[in-house]
């Protein structure tokens, strides 16, 4: 047990600081209210992995943290694609998800928005296409707008869904 208190004593924090470069308050009003302008309402999301690693997901959930608070922002995650305003799809498509996120992609109501999250999403990664992927996502439903990284940044992930609400408006 001292063994372990020296060292801990000895090493000191090694946790990191909290990131540089986050949406700032006047940011988050100001995209609040883009959205309400351009929507009228929240925005909604359905996320679906269509065959991925998880790491992208772990990025998309960091955005619900209270670092990122997008729930403020009015963009909120639903379970059903009848309630959704966009779909976040991640990965790179599964022969066996392709007709589920095509289903998924036809049951939201239009104006349908996608956007490709992560390098599998944008280009079928490391995986492309074979027997068992059929690569990026724009090869089974059209996309609006690609975040690439892998995994990318939640806040590239903000970017990328502002971007297409941006898109949708102009």
């Amino acid at each position: 047990m001292w063994r372990i208190l020296k060292q801990i004593a000895r090493t000191g924090i090694l946790t990191e600081p909290a990131p540089h470069g986050g949406v700032d308050d006047t940011a988050m009003a100001r995209i609040h209210e883009d959205l309400l302008e351009i929507l009228g309402r929240a925005l909604t999301i359905r996320q679906v992995d269509a065959g991925s690693c998880n790491g992208c997901e772990l990025e998309i959930h960091a955005l619900g943290n209270p670092y990122y608070n997008i729930e403020g922002l009015g963009i909120r995650f639903v379970a059903s694609p009848r309630h959704a305003d966009m779909l976040l799809v991640t990965g790179p498509v599964s022969r066996h998800m392709e007709e589920a996120l095509r289903r998924t992609y036809e049951a939201t109501p239009g104006p349908k928005l996608v956007v490709a999250v992560g390098d599998c999403g944008c280009t079928g990664g490391i995986f492309g296409e074979s027997y068992a992927s059929c690569g990026r996502v724009a090869n089974v439903i059209p996309v609006d707008v690609m975040v690439p990284g892998c995994p990318p940044p939640p806040v590239e992930i903000l970017r990328g869904i502002l971007g297409a609400v941006r898109r949708y408006r102009g």
